[in-house]
């Protein structure tokens, strides 16, 4: 893995003492903090996971994909975007560098998507990667501390300007002394946490550390993915740095001359069910473009090629081509992914703790449907209505059927709308913590599942909550 690095370590004699990372260490460790996350996410556990349980659950094979090959390809864009961003982090930070190699990291990235760097010296769980890992967990937990550390002596500083602003009196003397006596252990405390956090670091270190980490995060997406999503290739003679050669590990399936909405689209029109999970036919290579798509920085971009994943992010903003992709014929892509999350959530509110919302929780779960969804919650309802006056049903009975259904029908749905929320979460309100697990993946949630299946859930649960409360108020008037 040394030699992944080998271009990094020039230093000219002529060139200054390196530079300390100081108050960057916060960005730096939320980098790291980003590629530990990319990390543990690849383990086997993770991956076992992903097989056995995530693309196989009810709500992700209904509502998104049956297409093991669509959500490994979805899942590994994802991956491999997150890191190329990360990567552009680094790079942003290496430019800081006094040693040379790592001032332009992102052409060793480049190096790196191009294959000219050897993957099988990157080896995932070695001794030396561990070592990495641990020490990178070290200095993590060293800046959070020293970020909630200096938050506090912030606010003791600010109180202390208060008390000097209004004066002292005689009686609160003992307090003051007290008080300044915290102050001081708080200093302490900042400077000591600097010394063994990033804070002190100097950036060739910080930045080093953190290269080594995309190499090998790299080099997993590529020991992880490749070898499933095709199986036809086993034979090729390329394969073999880790049963696969590096310019076929992943190949992902394109059509030449058409966007990926184009191809979803003309997937749905060929369905000739709508009762089951969404078809993502699977086609063959002979009608089908090849692309290398770990040697472009979105696996899903098919519009464009030859980008090193870097240099269209030099201005700070992250790349979130991934999450654009998704055609109009899917939830995410007209925007409703986190609207249907609520609805979905609250619905299931109103199920299980319908004490907790009221009268006006369920007009707030009304007001959050789109138009088209109201008018059909409507017409089902009074078509509902009219069968179960035809056939006289009412009662207590009635109401625990709608229950039974209703709460089986939340038992895919309901995980889904979570994992929505929570990926949201992790990557627009979360920016604060160091957090190091794994993070949720765009196919576990609303974003790529099709906009007709999830409305009609939608609609059967928010038409079996009415039934619920028309039977249950039918029950009481009897």
């Amino acid at each position: 893995m040394v030699m992944v690095v080998a271009t990094m370590s020039r230093r000219p004699k002529s060139m200054p003492v390196a530079e300390t990372v100081g108050i960057l260490a916060f960005d730096a460790a939320k980098t790291m903090c980003r590629l530990i996350s990319l990390f543990n996410s690849l383990s086997d556990e993770e991956i076992t996971k992903l097989h056995n349980d995530v693309i196989k659950s009810k709500g992700v094979t209904y509502l998104n994909s049956s297409q093991e090959n669509f959500l490994l390809n979805l899942a590994a864009a994802e991956r491999l975007e997150e890191l190329d961003n990360t990567a552009a982090t680094v790079s942003r930070l290496g430019q800081k560098c006094s040693d040379l190699g790592l001032a332009r990291f992102d052409l060793v990235y480049t190096d790196l998507k191009h294959g000219v760097i050897d993957l099988r010296k990157l080896q995932y769980n070695s001794r030396n990667t561990n070592k990495i890992i641990e020490k990178t967990e070290k200095l993590i937990s060293a800046s959070a501390n020293l970020h909630s550390a200096m938050e506090y002596m912030a606010e003791l500083e600010t109180a202390e300007r208060k008390r000097q602003r209004s004066g002292i009196k005689p009686s609160q003397k003992p307090n003051m002394e007290y008080f300044n006596e915290k102050l001081v252990f708080q200093r302490k405390q900042v400077q000591n946490f600097k010394e063994t956090s990033l804070w002190k670091q100097t950036f060739d270190k910080t930045v080093g550390i953190m290269a080594r980490l995309v190499c090998i995060v790299y080099a997993r997406i590529c020991s992880v993915f490749g070898a499933y999503i095709y199986k036809d290739h086993k034979d090729n003679k390329n394969f073999t740095s880790f049963g696969f050669g590096f310019d076929d590990c992943c190949l992902l399936e394109h059509r030449k001359t058409r966007c990926v909405s184009e191809w979803y689209e003309e997937s749905l029109h060929r369905r000739v069910t709508r009762s089951g999970p969404i078809s993502k036919e699977a086609t063959t290579l002979k009608i089908l473009g090849v692309i290398r798509f770990l040697n472009n920085p979105m696996p899903m971009d098919f519009t464009s090629s030859g980008d090193n994943g870097i240099e269209k992010k030099k201005n700070g903003t992250k790349s979130d081509k991934v999450l654009k992709l998704a055609p109009s014929s899917t939830v995410g892509g007209v925007g409703l992914s986190l609207r249907y999350a609520n609805v979905i959530l609250l619905a299931e509110r109103c199920l299980h703790a319908p004490a907790t919302v009221g009268d006006d929780g369920r007009e707030a779960l009304y007001d959050m449907l789109p138009g088209r969804l109201r008018v059909k919650v409507r017409a089902k309802l009074k078509g509902r209505w009219a069968k179960e006056e035809e056939k006289g049903s009412h009662g207590h009975s009635l109401a625990e059927g709608w229950r039974e259904a209703l709460e089986e029908m939340m038992e895919w749905l309901s995980p889904i709308a979570h994992d929505t929320l929570r990926w949201r979460a992790e990557r627009y309100l979360e920016k604060t913590k160091f957090e190091t697990k794994p993070t949720a993946m765009l196919l576990q949630t609303l974003h790529y599942s099709d906009l007709e299946k999830a409305e009609a859930a939608i609609v059967e649960v928010l038409v079996g909550l009415s039934c619920i409360c028309w039977c249950e108020k039918n029950a009481v008037s009897l």
